[in-house]
């Protein structure tokens, strides 16, 4: 899935052995992201609303912009990442 090789990025080389792989770093960046896009939405709430403000409208817009940042975080780092490059995944990527 990853882009590099259609954008001509990739080398398909292995990446080193003591690298993160990728279902890893996917899941370290979104779980970052869902942070910073909680706290991002729900300040872009407080200023939207002011006065008018709820704690289930802040609640909501921080859940919604938790799920968005960090799917697309980890849509991206899918997606340009040398470590989700399919010989790379079929390399060091454990299955469950």
């Amino acid at each position: 899935m990853a882009l590099r090789r259609l954008l001509g990025w990739s080398d398909g080389e292995l990446m080193r052995s003591d690298s993160k792989p990728c279902s890893r770093l996917m899941r370290q960046t979104a779980a970052i992201c869902t942070v910073g896009g909680g706290l991002g939405f729900w300040v872009l709430c407080r200023m939207h609303y002011g006065a008018r403000i709820t704690v289930p409208r802040s609640l909501r817009w921080a859940a919604c912009g938790a799920l968005s940042v960090s799917s697309t975080s980890a849509l991206l780092v899918r997606l340009f990442s040398p470590e989700c490059e399919p010989q790379n995944i079929a390399g060091y990527d454990k299955g469950r």
